[in-house]
């Protein structure tokens, strides 16, 4: 039963309504400084800690609450005579709830030009030490350390008069989550601003289990970023199929990641398979998109991972009738759509992302090794600059579909290597790709040119042009573009590209041999941009 609480809150969110109602339940209110002045202002009857402790607040504030007649009656095991004879002989009254939440300190730091005196002052020491009290006596006192939460233990209250055991352990443990987190905080800007270290502590929870890890042998969890906002796979909501396994989440990831780098502009569709798109494509409806990404490699494609920017619809959905994919990733599914793939596989995964084409909220990457974990920001951007350098003009209606081309090359594994084609009027299609290679001449020559002419093969036995296979490759091949996510070290790769009758090229540049890999081009008629701007992906 809860018969005293004491309240003292930096975010006020809601504690004027929560003590209302702990009022109703007969409940003593203890309360500190700005909170008791708005809970007297509201007209609730509040007890200020100094007249529990026999102590004015003092120092500016600093200290009120770092009291034995707090701390006693917080941590007194109630079931202990010893405990509770002590309590007795110095007046130490029981206190059976806190509400705290602690002084911004976050906020504060991030502020522009905030200096270190004024960092020190939002570092909270009564609200940690309340709250690592109550919740290491959880099995007497509820502790509250977020808004979120004063509704539901209202309501326990209000229907039994006391706050269920398991209420009170999600409680506490969520307490020392909240003050770890804090003290992190504290530790990480202290570390840097004092004594020139960064310290790296991440926070993830609800740890998952998942069907198995990256090898049936292995396990594996989900762990996710607590208030992590927008685009993750984190925020799905997955309406059909069976549980996510390891490598599920690192392709889910490729396809949104891949996917959101071409915009809102068009309907867009990524294909991923082992973590690099094996198909992408934009359309003027999903249907196009979705059909020019599955022709990218139609083989490949088998039990792949789709995602796409715009509502799945029935249309798009019938299209893959008798095609094997693990998951779809859309914003939104339309109610035929979502009932004909439910129909079409009991296994087929579809994760629904509302926030798919809202800005990504992390601002860095991370990738643990054996011993250490490596940080950077993340990948942002195409290009630095637009800077033909050949003979041969590059032509400005080709931006587009170079833009596309890069975004494509982004997002697969070096070396790397793509070739997008303008199948349709301001639509975009890649045709091919080169992953993961030594040398960037083997994804060139051996994989992506190789790759391309039995896409096109399918391509052309479907629509039956009247011309020879070759002479339609070629026409092809010299309307695509290439992109390279990083620079040539030699000029075999203009080569290759030449013979395979591709005239438009888009690289970094930065290579000591550039004047050598600028005169083949020349040499060859193709024209070649430099962008400034490299893309490996490991």
């Amino acid at each position: 039963m809860v018969k005293r609480a004491l309240l003292s809150v930096s975010d006020k969110t809601g504690i004027v309504d929560f003590a209302r109602g702990l009022k109703q339940l007969d409940v003593e209110i203890i309360s500190t400084g700005g909170t008791a002045r708005m809970l007297r202002d509201a007209g609730i009857e509040t007890i200020d800690v100094s007249e529990i402790t026999g102590f004015p607040e003092m120092m500016g504030g600093r200290v009120k609450t770092l009291h034995p007649k707090i701390h006693g009656g917080l941590l007194c095991l109630r079931e202990n005579p010893e405990h509770v004879s002590d309590a007795e002989d110095l007046s130490i009254e029981l206190i059976d709830m806190v509400v705290v939440n602690l002084y911004p300190f976050e906020i504060t730091i991030s502020r522009e030009g905030v200096n270190l005196e004024e960092a020190i002052e939002n570092i909270d020491i009564g609200g940690p030490s309340m709250l690592r009290s109550a919740a290491k006596n959880y099995k007497s006192v509820t502790v509250l350390s977020d808004p979120e939460d004063y509704g539901h233990i209202l309501k326990e209250l209000r229907s039994s008069g006391v706050v269920s055991r398991e209420t009170r352990e999600k409680m506490a443990v969520k307490a020392f989550r909240h003050t770890a987190n804090y003290d992190s905080t504290i530790d990480t800007y202290l570390s840097r601003t004092l004594l020139g270290e960064d310290i790296l502590r991440l926070n993830f929870t609800g740890g998952r289990e998942l069907r198995y890890g990256e090898n049936w042998h292995q396990e594996a969890l989900f762990f996710s970023q607590p208030e992590i906002e927008g685009p993750s796979l984190a925020n799905c909501r997955q309406l059909h199929g069976k549980e996510l396994s390891y490598n599920n989440y690192v392709d889910g990831d490729n396809a949104l990641q891949t996917v959101k780098e071409l915009g809102q502009e068009k309907p867009a569709v990524c294909i991923v398979k082992h973590n690099n798109p094996c198909g992408l494509a934009t359309g003027n409806t999903l249907l196009q998109a979705l059909q020019s990404a599955w022709d990218g490699d139609p083989i490949s494609a088998f039990g792949s991972i789709i995602c796409t920017n715009v509502p799945m619809d029935l249309e798009s959905a019938k299209f893959l009738k008798g095609k094997f994919v693990e998951i779809i990733i859309a914003p939104e599914f339309e109610h035929d759509a979502l009932d004909f793939l439910k129909n079409k596989s009991k296994n087929l995964r579809l994760l629904e992302l509302p926030q798919l084409n809202e800005s990504f909220d992390a601002e860095f990457t991370y990738k643990y090794i054996a011993g250490g974990m490596l940080k950077q920001s993340r990948n942002i951007g195409l290009y630095d600059k637009w800077e033909c350098v050949t003979e041969t003009p590059y032509p400005e209606e080709k931006k587009g579909l170079s833009e596309f081309c890069i975004a494509a090359c982004k997002c697969t594994k070096s070396n790397a290597v793509n070739l997008s084609w303008e199948y349709d009027e301001g639509c975009y299609m890649m045709l091919a790709m080169g992953a993961g290679q030594p040398n960037r001449v083997d994804s060139i020559r051996k994989l992506c040119a190789t790759k391309a002419r039995e896409n096109l093969k399918e391509i052309y036995e479907r629509e039956q042009p009247d011309i020879a296979f070759e002479e339609y490759c070629n026409s092809i091949f010299e309307q695509c573009v290439l992109a390279s996510d990083a620079f040539f070290p030699f000029d075999d790769s203009i080569i290759h590209a030449a013979e395979n009758n591709i005239k438009y090229v888009v690289s970094p540049g930065g290579s000591i041999r550039d004047n050598e890999v600028i005169d083949t081009a020349n040499r060859l008629g193709v024209s070649l941009v430099f962008t400034g701007m490299r893309h490996f992906l490991h």
